[in-house]
């Protein structure tokens, strides 16, 4: 697909009990209707990133937005200053993150160019918030980027206070597409197939995929962990999912 006329801009949406809330919002000026993702960042924030993200899928012909998910607890700061008082704080509260997800969902729905359908995604901690978005709202597509803790808690000295939500399954709202590492430790491979497992018993469909000579984070284009191979062959399974459900 062409990329066409984008535009990106930082705009403002109601997020969880409507509290006003930044998100970064890019758009395909060139499709009359077009689908929609909501793009759920990773724990180092509303970061360079996860925009450029955001762009690549509205280049894609998308309409995408990523909420700050921190932005209550650090309102302009840089994003590495807000991760750090988000963890500080124990992460994002799961209710939280639905709320926020929703009103990011109901702004593209608003769009004029809207044809109705959404997905979400999300990069580490927003792939397990991904899974949770898609088991507590109404998705057309789903992707988990190496979510950790959906299966297993984190260890005790771990930041976030979190729990896991696998028992969500049977709630889940349309296919996930899952995409890990094989040297991932969170999850680990054994993680993704009690996920798997789980995601059988309660029928409801998903392709995961898992990379060899991959770990954590290999989407990330500005972190050692980055893997070429594994991350140019994710993206085309984004591509053909997305094309398949939203469009």
């Amino acid at each position: 697909m062409a990329d066409g006329i984008v535009l990106a801009e930082t705009v403002t949406i109601a997020g969880f009990e409507g509290d006003p809330i930044e998100a970064y919002l890019a758009r395909n000026l060139s499709v009359p209707s077009a689908g929609a993702v909501v793009v759920i960042h990773h724990m180092p924030g509303f970061d360079r990133g996860t925009k450029e993200i955001t762009r690549r899928l509205a280049a894609m012909g998308y309409n995408a937005i990523c909420p700050n998910l921190h932005f209550r607890e650090a309102p302009g700061a840089a994003s590495d200053d807000a991760a750090a008082a988000s963890r500080a704080a124990g992460g994002v509260p799961d209710s939280r993150l639905v709320g926020d997800v929703a009103g990011a969902r109901s702004y593209l729905l608003g769009l004029s160019n809207s044809n109705s359908k959404v997905g979400v995604i999300g990069y580490c901690s927003g792939g397990r918030q991904s899974f949770l978005a898609a088991a507590s709202l109404d998705f057309q597509a789903a992707v988990d980027c190496y979510g950790a803790f959906i299966i297993s808690p984190p260890a005790k000295d771990f930041p976030l206070r979190i729990n896991p939500i696998v028992d969500l399954a049977p709630n889940l709202s349309c296919e996930l597409l899952g995409l890990f590492g094989a040297e991932d430790k969170n999850p680990a491979p054994d993680e993704v197939r009690l996920l798997s497992e789980a995601l059988t018993s309660a029928g409801k469909k998903h392709r995961f995929h898992t990379f060899e000579d991959a770990g954590h984070a290999f989407f990330a284009t500005e972190r050692p962990n980055y893997r070429v191979e594994a991350a140019n062959k994710g993206w085309e399974l984004i591509t053909e999912f997305f094309a398949e459900k939203l469009s």
